[in-house]
């Protein structure tokens, strides 16, 4: 099969590999109908992140279950299943209280599971996924979704779920002003999040056009193009005087995370879902001065799923609007180039 690897910063390859099969008896193998690129995927493609060895890239697919192993009884050959972006138990104290991010057979996408097996990458055309069944998640009634379904489920794999996680970290609710840092996919679905969960004033934070033009199109009442000093004192000005209540930070700098806390009113609370990238340090007297409360993390998508999942199906949501480009898979390092350049704001690759 063909298959992204990533060698080294600004180095994807599409290579063959070894068509997966099934190692476990819980394991099951998925034909990848959709993958993506995801913004945390180019840390490593800008050397952020270090790449010791080739490997397998891409955490975010969805599918057609192939076959199964002896123990899977929940999923059958024909299934259509989104995959959360790492693999879960679904039975240790985290899974049971929903933070499945921190399972303790925690596996990723290109890494190894807990025997030591090899696991693909998301970005190929099929995967062998262990603990199938507490990690995957059924659509029912769907076999073969059309273009804007496909790219709706695929959101639900990791930024749909991440930009929820965020708005529910900076507990936004009905009534609450919210500032979304951050106008890439995830910050968008953030918009997208804040106002499904009631929101009375979202201000997201953009200079970008098109980005600009999905966030208003996702609820936001304001957009907000200034940055530091200004952009704090812009969202005072649109908050008539006062701060907002609920921020959301989408990115993951040092630059973001002081924008996001000095955006939040004393009190307020402030969700971050940005992969740290260093520098973004919490300064814990500004918040015990200001009462300000910081949460947030890796999603736990799998948790958030199959709630986000019903209103998709429902017509509720179309976060899939984050997709403005369509590719093969054999073009992976163009849409690697694409998103690091800006000149997309996520990149569908189609195996």
């Amino acid at each position: 099969m063909r298959a992204t690897i990533i060698h080294g910063p600004g180095d994807i390859r599409v290579e063959d590999r070894n068509y997966p099969t099934v190692q476990l008896p819980t394991d099951v193998i998925v034909r990848v109908t959709a993958s993506c690129v995801c913004g945390s995927d180019l840390w490593p493609y800008r050397g952020v992140k270090p790449t010791h060895r080739p490997s397998a890239i891409g955490h975010e697919f969805i599918g057609t279950v192939e076959s199964i192993g002896d123990d899977v009884t929940a999923l059958a050959v024909g299934d259509f299943v989104i995959a959360p972006f790492v693999v879960s138990c679904g039975a240790c104290p985290q899974c049971v209280n929903g933070v499945t991010v921190a399972c303790d057979h925690l596996a990723g996408w290109g890494g190894k599971d807990d025997s030591g097996h090899a696991i693909d990458g998301g970005q190929g055309q099929a995967v062998r996924v262990p603990l199938a069944e507490s990690t995957l998640v059924k659509v029912p009634g769907v076999t073969e979704p059309d273009d804007a379904l496909r790219a709706s489920l695929l959101t639900l794999s990791d930024v749909m779920a991440t930009g929820h996680h965020a708005a529910l970290a900076a507990k936004v609710g009905p009534g609450r002003t919210v500032v979304v840092v951050g106008d890439g996919a995830v910050g968008l679905c953030g918009v997208l999040a804040a106002k499904r969960l009631g929101a009375e004033r979202i201000i997201a934070m953009s200079r970008h056009a098109d980005r600009q033009a999905i966030a208003l199109e996702f609820g936001a009442t304001d957009i907000v193009a200034e940055r530091g000093d200004d952009g704090v004192a812009k969202a005072r000005e649109l908050l008539g005087g006062v701060l907002a209540d609920s921020v959301l930070e989408c990115v993951g700098t040092k630059e973001s995370m002081d924008q996001a806390l000095h955006s939040v009113r004393p009190g307020g609370a402030l969700g971050f879902v940005g992969v740290p990238t260093g520098g973004a340090e919490a300064p814990l007297r500004y918040l015990f001065d200001t009462n300000i409360s910081i949460a947030g993390g890796m999603a736990p998508a799998r948790t958030y799923i199959p709630e986000l999942l019903q209103d998709v199906l429902d017509g509720k949501i179309n976060p899939g609007r984050v997709f403005d480009t369509v590719m093969p898979l054999e073009e992976a390092p163009e849409a690697y180039r694409a998103m690091d350049e800006r000149r997309s704001i996520k990149v569908l690759l189609t195996p």
